[in-house]
């Protein structure tokens, strides 16, 4: 049997939708996109142009989620790569939006370059456990022209071969974003049907949605490019004082953008995608290892599967500076909630101090965790051939299994997990073999592979596309 976490029960899960109708109906969401409230109004929301508040009618919400896109994969450009949702199986997406480093060689902390995000794009493009792309961190030699916008949407597709979650930042970059993608991945049809690409969403809490990255999603019309909603509530701050109105909160931050994208384009898929987070009471700042985080997000996955679309959760962090005890502590206990709720995607290895510093050390020590709390989300196989009665009797009393065909086979199955991961040796064969810790041997692992990953290639006709798509923005810019 599957190992499974459950926080909400299906009485509770219909209560958070009940509640979020209701406020969705009388308290409304302020909408700052012009564009927004008219494609709502048109929808038949209520929409108060003075104070940009939209009000859902329940009809409104309903025919909504009926519409919304609920059973689709997300493509790759790697043959093999495409993720499977709504099956049990968590893939991880790298931590995103770090503006630091943490230097390898001088252990000292400072602003990323682009240099650091290709390490960290195309580490993450080695790791299988790896399914999705965000930036890990953003280079601060990146401009933010047209013409920089290209640049740096070749450079994701160059360096990483999965999926990639992503997309623009303005309205006006929209159409050199869709040719990039039809020069990489083929026709229109081809991108509407295999989902090589989604976007992220990111409500403001509470209760209110952008007018900058919303339109610039909007403009994507008829792509079907699938969209993961994220709302940040902070638990205290900018949402109330406990979990289950948090959990609320979110929802109804999540409902109110489904309504508008499928008012906007019926039938786009949705992930549900809440980073339902706490405040740390003594400094008003986000408090990413608490153990309220996890449990709030997997009970946002219980919500996705309530709603019958994909869940993409966030279980938290760690908030120690550098690469130490207190890190692996809090980044292990964060995540077995979240995973053994069984989310389709885990947002999180590689960044340190509130997501704000990368550590490429830490993102393989973070994928490690990643693979344990996998394994004990597998549970216990109780299929037929598992029942090993038989042997058993044949052995007997005093005996022992090592010679049986069947424990050389269980080994090789997923019955076990067999780490090759930090020191699983006897202490004189560690002493003898360098008295070794956990974060050289990562710091080893990291450059190695980096010395030896090559992403799949573009191919050398997508990269002449690709260079005169970039000339051209960037003389527009």
């Amino acid at each position: 049997m599957k190992s499974f976490f459950q926080v909400l029960s299906e009485d509770e899960r219909h209560r958070v939708h009940e509640e979020t109708l209701d406020i969705l109906e009388t308290t409304g969401v302020h909408f700052e996109t012009d564009l927004g409230r008219q494609i709502l109004k048109e929808a038949g929301a209520q929409v108060d142009e003075n104070t940009k508040i939209v009000k859902f009618p329940k009809t409104l919400v309903e025919s909504s989620l009926k519409m919304m896109g609920k059973n689709f994969n997300l493509g790759a450009r790697r043959p093999g790569a495409d993720l499977i949702l709504k099956e049990g199986n968590s893939t991880l997406c790298p931590d995103g939006g770090g503006t630091m480093v943490l230097d390898s060689e001088t252990g000292e902390r400072r602003l990323a370059t682009y240099q650091d995000w290709e390490k960290a794009t195309r580490l993450a493009d080695a790791v299988d456990e790896v399914g999705m792309y965000w930036s890990q961190v953003h280079p601060c030699d990146k401009g933010d022209t047209t013409g920089d916008m290209a640049d740096y949407s070749c450079r994701v597709f160059r360096n990483f071969s999965k999926h990639v979650q992503g997309g623009i930042d303005r309205a006006e970059h929209a159409p050199w974003y869709l040719e990039i993608m039809q020069t990489i991945f083929g026709t229109k049809e081809t991108i509407r049907k295999n989902h090589p690409v989604s976007t992220l969403l990111c409500p403001q809490s509470p209760l209110a949605i952008d007018k900058t990255y919303t339109d610039a999603y909007l403009a994507l019309k008829g792509w079907n490019i699938p969209a993961a909603i994220m709302p940040m509530p902070l638990m205290g701050a900018s949402s109330p004082g406990n979990m289950i109105s948090t959990i609320i909160q979110g929802n109804c931050e999540i409902i109110a953008m489904v309504c508008l994208l499928q008012a906007n384009e019926p039938g786009v898929p949705i992930i549900y995608a809440p980073a339902l987070a706490v405040m740390n009471p003594k400094t008003v700042a986000p408090a990413y290892a608490s153990m309220e985080f996890s449990i709030m997000d997997a009970a946002a996955t219980e919500m996705a599967r309530y709603y019958g679309i994909p869940a993409e959760t966030s279980p938290g962090g760690s908030d120690a500076h550098v690469l130490n005890t207190q890190n692996t502590l809090e980044i292990g206990a964060m995540s077995i909630p979240a995973l053994l709720s069984c989310p389709d995607i885990v947002v999180g290895p590689g960044l340190l101090d509130g997501s704000m510093v990368s550590s490429l050390e830490k993102f393989l020590i973070d994928v490690e965790v990643f693979r344990l709390a996998r394994h004990a989300q597998r549970g216990v196989n109780t299929s037929e051939e598992m029942w090993l009665t038989d042997i058993i009797k044949k052995i007997g009393p005093g005996g022992n299994f090592l010679n049986e065909k069947s424990t050389v086979k269980a080994i090789r199955s997923d019955d076990w997990y067999v780490p090759d991961f930090g020191s699983h040796e006897s202490y004189d064969s560690w002493v003898a073999n360098g008295k070794k810790d956990i974060l050289e041997e990562a710091r080893e692992r990291v450059n190695k592979i980096l010395k030896s990953h090559e992403p799949l290639p573009l191919g050398d006709d997508i990269e002449k596309e690709l260079a005169k798509i970039c000339k051209r923005a960037t003389a527009v810019s």
